[in-house]
């Protein structure tokens, strides 16, 4: 899938890095420079986030969007970002590079058909009970309505043992690359809720046929308004990805 000059394949695997929110202006364009200087090519962050809790932090909207379109353009980046309802699509279109189906979303038929309407790439994430046919199916309504390419994002399933936040399936990124030759991308941020584990499994993502990761990176995790504990400090971003790198330059 082509994304404004980047092709997302297993052939070179997508970095895309960024806050899990979008928290303010200045934070976001540090955050950027980094993401660049480390070599990823997309910038994401959340301007409209989906929360369990209606009294967490729901995101800066609109205003966050400038600021993430701001920030990337400044960096030579690209924007990945989410649409949480059919009434934010044409907004969140106007900002992003790639639009990003949420995981709670991905069944959201209303939406999906709004997004493919779009014209734009898309990043659909697995649901967090959905089996490997109804993610499929989900990308199949996006193609149907218009998207010229969807990306899968494997971001964890939901599992029995409350060690990870999420059981990270591996098997199933390896299916869709491998069997269905499908662009699928890993975010093991979401699927660990841990940032210590976050490089080991997107290493053995990229072994499996990845084609891409999603890191969660903030300057103070310890203050971010949300998922600190999964977030990477962005000190660390650079050899977080020189990991990810020399994990893909060996046979």
């Amino acid at each position: 899938v082509e994304v404004r000059g980047v092709t997302v394949s297993a052939a070179k695997p997508a970095v895309m890095c960024g806050p899990c929110a979008v928290e303010d202006e200045a934070r976001i364009h540090a955050i950027a420079a980094r993401v660049a200087a480390v070599g990823g090519e997309f910038l994401r962050g959340g301007a409209y986030k989906p929360r369990t809790s209606p009294y967490a932090f729901q995101g800066h909207g609109e205003t966050a969007l400038r600021w993430l379109r701001r920030a990337a353009d400044a960096h030579g980046l690209r924007v990945v970002t989410e649409a949480l309802g059919e009434s934010d699509v044409p907004l969140v279109a106007e900002y992003a590079d790639l639009l990003q189906v949420g995981s709670r979303n991905m069944q959201n038929f209303a939406l999906l058909k709004a997004i493919g309407r779009t014209t734009r790439p898309v990043l659909l994430k697995r649901a967090m009970a959905a089996t490997v046919e109804e993610w499929l199916l989900a990308g199949e309504y996006l193609l149907a309505h218009g998207a010229p390419g969807v990306v899968f994002c494997e971001r964890g399933i939901r599992g029995f043992d409350p060690s990870t936040r999420n059981l990270l399936d591996l098997g199933a990124v390896a299916l869709l690359a491998h069997v269905h030759r499908l662009p699928v991308v890993v975010d093991p941020s979401h699927a660990t809720g841990r940032r210590d584990l976050v490089v080991p499994l997107a290493r053995a993502a990229l072994a499996a046929g990845a084609a891409g990761v999603m890191i969660e990176t903030h300057d103070d995790p310890g203050c971010a308004l949300s998922d600190g504990p999964q977030a990477v400090p962005l000190g660390e971003l650079a050899a977080a990805v020189r990991a990810l790198r020399g994990a893909e330059a060996r046979p």
